[in-house]
């Protein structure tokens, strides 16, 4: 039997994308911000409900450029330690020190009733991360900044095509950070983007992304490499038109999840939110094994031993990585603790069949009653 992996990147049809490139043949122009370049951020701005799109080569890179960009000075950051590497390496090799805070229970986002006991005056923005696509309380992590006078960028990595209450994910905050990794809801199979309102910092994301260029004989600050190539923005530009039918078939796939594992003991699921329009991006599980009968690490193995694999995302915490040892107290993040050690990302992706998600959920509740 086939392998099951965690997740499989959506591709449009071969015969798409290369109609799509074959200007690149005629033009030779393949990076430094070309027609299909250009054209990608006009349209991720129309269906991301935004005001400006700065496209770069990677997610990473996007994050790092745009605190960079916030001319933040030294100074503290506070996040969260469950999120993916990025998200900390950004902060660090900004000169920046993370300040970590503790998740929500329910949802696994930064928990904005602890964020003022973590601020100091040498605090100068909140990096909150829309982990998994479950929002953030951005009302309320905005009433907080504006109080502190604090600039917000999101890690909106898992969020692309989300929307709250109506508007479109990336409005939040002073900027939104978001990855097109092969991974992703939606791709341009390494990529990522800034999303903002502010034009000046438009501006010195542009010359971040470029050398530190002005024009062509002023280069009046230090930048780096980080433009998107004509490639992998044709790429987005084809999966951009297939992207609510992937959307629609990923949410079949989470329905089915859920319709198996729903109310089951010791079996935590992702909240759901009304006022919030999902990627079904991931679908995680929180394992108790106390009541389920079974741990993560159990219920992963007899996975794998079918062919089927499965993730510890977030695990471990960044704040307890070795290249941090001993910089930061894990008891002061609880809940992200207990969470990030029993929980486990099923495989997701729009073309998972019902079939696979019947037998993957077959494998989990029969681990529970060994």
């Amino acid at each position: 039997m086939d392998k099951i992996l965690v997740t499989r990147s959506s591709m449009p049809p071969m015969e798409e994308y290369i109609e799509e490139i074959k200007s690149l043949w005629e033009s030779h122009w393949l990076t430094n911000m070309g027609e299909k370049h250009k054209e990608l951020e006009e349209k991720l701005q129309q269906y991301l409900k935004v005001q400006h799109v700065s496209l770069f080569s990677n997610g990473h890179m996007a994050l790092e450029l745009g605190l960079q960009a916030m001319d933040l000075g030294e100074g503290e950051v506070i996040t969260t330690p469950f999120t993916f590497a990025s998200t900390t390496h950004a902060i660090v090799r900004n000169g920046l020190k993370p300040v970590f805070c503790d998740i929500r229970e329910d949802d696994y986002t930064l928990d904005a009733a602890k964020i003022k006991e973590r601020i100091t005056e040498r605090t100068k923005a909140i990096v909150p991360v829309h982990v998994y696509g479950n929002v953030c309380q951005v009302e309320e992590i905005e009433k907080i900044a504006r109080e502190y006078g604090l600039k917000v960028l999101y890690d909106a990595a898992h969020a692309f095509g989300e929307s709250y209450k109506g508007s479109g994910i990336g409005t939040f905050g002073d900027a939104s950070m978001f990855s097109f990794h092969a991974t992703k809801v939606y791709h341009t199979v390494e990529g990522g983007a800034v999303c903002y309102r502010d034009e000046a910092y438009g501006l010195k994301l542009f010359r971040l992304k470029n050398f530190g260029i002005r024009n062509e004989e002023t280069v009046d600050g230090v930048g780096a490499n980080a433009k998107m190539n004509e490639f992998s923005a044709a790429m987005g530009i084809c999966n951009l038109r297939h992207i609510d039918e992937e959307i629609a078939k990923r949410k079949k796939v989470v329905e089915r999840y859920r319709s198996h594992l729903k109310d089951v003991p010791g079996i935590q699921l992702n909240t759901v939110r009304g006022e919030v329009d999902s990627n079904y991006a991931y679908f995680p599980v929180v394992i108790d094994e106390t009541i389920f009968g079974a741990t993560r690490d159990t219920i992963s193995s007899a996975l794998s031993a079918e062919g089927i694999f499965s993730r510890k995302y977030f695990y471990p915490l960044t704040s307890t990585f070795a290249c941090y040892q001993g910089q930061f107290d894990v008891a002061e993040t609880p809940v992200a603790l207990r969470i990030s050690n029993r929980v486990l990302t099923l495989p997701l992706y729009a073309d998972l069949s019902m079939e696979a998600v019947d037998r993957i959920c077959g494998i989990i509740l029969r681990s529970g009653q060994k």
